[in-house]
């Protein structure tokens, strides 16, 4: 009888336990996901939804490329989640992907500087004329709304966020995860006292973070702001937008940034049109071009360039050297790491482009760019 009843509380103790457990976990991971909801970001409304719906880009609740576009395009015979799983590509890197700590320039001509700091990804830093512009910047383990799930990071960031230095402007190009990031804004806002240039209904989610009104600046394609001397121009580009269900209820764009003598382009994600060459006869020439050349496929041609693409893209801008983004450091598609990058170095080559690939980390310096080496072969 003594031994029934130890089994009894023996089991009941058990129960108790794993219950307890169960609650430790559910709480565990309602602690991990509390930030969710804010990732997702904010929605037009108000002040705000009026100016979109004014916009030319918007028609029926969302904003629209100038050619029609699919982000999908199926292929017969294709199993893209049975290639996910199960593809052959080597879409990781075999060694520590080599990071650079750039040191600040000396005896610098402030009238003509240009340099560019790629940090990865699409998160970049602009020299220019004494100014400092900082893109796209995410510096999270993951590119998604949760810590636990998405993306991760192939490489460290080369510097902490607040290793950065006083920036003058901060641009963001559409609202994905792998181009903006709320832990990173928010870092940004304690950190940073520099405005926030972004596409018409990107500053919803800043707004929904705690960016103070006076730090957003919402642009429509062709408009321009001026921030210390220099003037910033968000330009068109062929893409889509969406942190949630809900698709293209803000508007992404491609940047100019010009000083007194300098310009710089930047991409953002988009795929090839016709509109580069407009902005090129409007903007350029172009002292230096930053070109998205990573996460293609031919299951979403139209959103994002191939690297040949890349390149016609760059011509059509009047770029003068040619600085890709956009691969390295997330896995975002279904293509060998290393493939956009070695594809883009033949293809600039066969056209005499002139290119610079950094390190993560590394100075460029636009008027005396480092040698193709061809580093990343090493680690691919």
């Amino acid at each position: 009888m003594a031994r029934a009843q130890s089994t009894d509380v023996e089991r009941s103790l058990g129960r108790r336990m794993r219950g307890a457990a169960g609650l430790a976990a559910l709480a565990g991971l309602a602690w991990v996901a509390r930030d969710v909801p804010a990732a997702l970001g904010g929605r037009l409304s108000g002040a705000r939804a009026e100016r979109a719906a004014r916009s030319p880009q918007f028609r029926e609740g969302t904003f629209h490329n100038q050619a029609g576009t699919r982000t999908m395009v199926a292929e017969p015979g294709r199993n893209l989640l049975r290639e996910l799983i199960f593809g052959k590509q080597k879409r990781r890197p075999t060694a520590p992907v080599p990071l650079l700590r750039s040191s600040a320039p000396h005896d610098v001509d402030t009238a003509d500087e240009l340099n560019i700091v790629w940090y990865g990804h699409a998160s970049t830093l602009i020299e220019i004329e004494g100014k400092r512009v900082l893109l796209d910047p995410v510096w999270s383990e993951r590119c998604s709304p949760s810590g636990l799930v998405g993306p991760r990071r192939l490489h460290e960031p080369p510097v902490r966020l607040d290793e950065l230095p006083p920036l003058d402007a901060i641009l963001i190009s559409h609202d994905h995860y792998d181009h903006l990031d709320m832990p990173t804004v928010r870092a940004l806002l304690a950190g940073q006292s520099a405005p926030f240039l972004v596409p018409l209904g990107v500053g919803a989610h800043l707004d929904r973070w705690g960016v103070p009104a006076e730090r957003i600046i919402e642009l429509d394609w062709s408009e321009s702001h001026r921030v210390a001397g220099l003037e910033i121009t968000a330009t068109a580009a062929q893409h889509f937008s969406g942190r949630g269900l809900r698709r293209d209820g803000t508007l992404w764009s491609s940047w100019v940034v010009a000083g007194a003598r300098r310009k710089v382009f930047y991409t953002g994600d988009s795929g090839y049109f016709d509109g580069y060459a407009a902005i090129g006869a409007e903007h350029g020439p172009f002292d230096v071009t930053l070109m998205q050349i990573g996460a293609y496929d031919l299951a979403w041609p139209t959103i994002h360039m191939f690297p040949e693409e890349a390149v016609d893209a760059h011509l059509d801008l009047r770029g003068g050297l040619f600085v890709p983004v956009h691969w390295a450091t997330f896995n975002l598609a279904l293509h060998d790491w290393s493939e956009p990058v070695d594809r883009l170095w033949a293809e600039a080559k066969a056209r005499d482009v002139r290119l610079a690939v950094p390190r993560p980390g590394e100075r460029v310096v636009v008027d005396e760019p480092p040698a193709v080496d061809g580093w990343w072969q090493s680690v691919a």
